[in-house]
C-alpha cells in the first residue's frame, strides 16, 4: 500500500485460529505481550484491537517489516500498541531497543508465529533464551507453525514445504517437537499444551518449569 503497509496472505488464513488460542489465556488478564518476528504487523494490530487491556509490543529484524509494522500501527491508531523494536533473535543476548521508550521488565506472554522454520536454528535458540529471561512467572510462550513429530512430518504438504525450505537454505526447515521441547527445557520452560491448528500447523504453549 502507498503508506508502506504490507499484506501477508498467511494473515488472512491463520489470524483467527491463532487468536482463539491467545484469547483463552488472555481473557480477564492485563499486562504486556511481546511479539517476536511480527512480519507485516497485521497480526499484532488485529490482536491489539481485540484485547484493549493488553499492551502489545511488536518486533522484527527486517527493516521492510519494521516499516510495515509502523505503518499498520499508524493506520490503526491503537493506544495499547507500541512502536516496533528491532530484534535480532540470532543473538542469544538480544534486548528490546525502543529508542528511549522503556519496555516492561517482564511479559505476560511472548508470541512468535511462522519464524523458526524460515531461519537458522540459532534463531530458535535466541527466541527461547529471550523468552526464558522475559516471561513473568505465570507467563506463556506461544509458538505457531508447522512441526514434525518424532522425526516424521504430520502431512505430505508439510514434507513438501520442508523440502522447499531446505532447497532455499539448508539451515532452514520444519523443526521437530522433541528438539524444540529440549530447547525450552534448557531455558526453564516446559511444553504445557499442543493445539492443533488448520493446514497442519500447531500452536505450542510453553510455561515456566516447576
Amino acid at each position: 500500500m502507498s503508506d508502506g503497509r504490507l499484506d501477508a496472505p498467511a494473515f488472512h488464513r491463520n489470524h483467527e485460529a491463532i487468536w482463539s488460542v491467545l484469547a483463552h489465556f488472555l481473557h480477564g488478564r492485563s499486562g504486556d505481550v511481546l511479539e517476536l518476528g511480527s512480519g507485516t504487523g497485521q497480526h499484532v494490530v488485529a490482536f491489539a484491537g481485540r484485547a484493549p487491556d493488553i499492551v502489545w509490543w511488536p518486533s522484527d529484524n527486517d527493516v521492510r517489516y519494521l516499516a510495515s509494522i509502523a505503518a499498520w500501527g499508524g493506520h490503526a491508531k491503537l493506544s495499547n500498541l507500541r512502536p516496533p523494536a528491532r530484534v535480532d533473535l540470532s543473538d542469544p543476548d538480544w534486548q528490546l531497543d525502543l529508542g528511549g521508550l522503556a519496555p516492561p521488565a517482564r511479559f505476560l506472554a511472548v508470541l512468535c508465529a511462522n519464524v523458526i522454520h524460515i531461519a537458522p536454528w540459532r534463531v530458535a535458540q535466541g527466541l527461547f533464551a529471550g523468552a526464558g529471561r522475559l516471561l513473568q512467572p505465570d507467563g506463556r510462550l506461544f509458538l505457531y507453525g508447522p512441526f514434525m513429530r518424532d522425526g516424521a512430518h504430520t502431512a505430505p504438504s508439510n514434507a513438501a514445504f520442508d523440502a522447499s525450505l531446505r532447497a532455499q537454505d539448508p539451515a532452514w526447515g520444519v523443526r521437530d517437537l522433541a528438539a524444540v521441547s529440549a530447547l525450552a527445557d534448557l531455558n526453564g520452560l516446559v511444553l504445557s499444551k499442543i493445539v492443533e491448528m488448520p493446514a497442519n500447523n500447531l500452536t505450542l504453549v510453553f510455561a515456566r518449569g516447576r
